[in-house]
């Protein structure tokens, strides 16, 4: 499969990553950081926070008109910020 988009007439290059969806990816994943080192948020609620927003994007993703790409790409970019802050989350005693 290619990612470049086509008609009969025309071919148009790839699309280039959504520029404000990166920054604001960027911002929030520093503001959780943020929040935890200034012991605002702990790691394991900020873990929980964004397992409940992929929950959410699962369930909403296609009422919202979300192609199944972007979904799973939606998902698997809140998973990876979830399992990067897991090992974090102190152990118990």
């Amino acid at each position: 499969m290619t990612s470049e988009i086509s008609n009969d007439n025309v071919v148009l290059p790839p699309r280039e990553p959504d520029a404000h969806g990166q920054a604001a990816m960027l911002l929030v994943e520093s503001l959780i950081h943020g929040l935890i080192e200034r012991k605002v948020l702990s790691v394991a609620d900020a873990v929980e926070i964004v397992d409940v927003a992929t929950e959410v994007k699962s369930d909403t993703g296609p009422e919202m008109g979300d192609s199944p790409e972007n979904l799973q790409k939606s998902i698997t970019m809140l998973q990876a910020i979830s399992a990067s802050l897991r090992p974090d989350i102190p152990k118990p005693r």
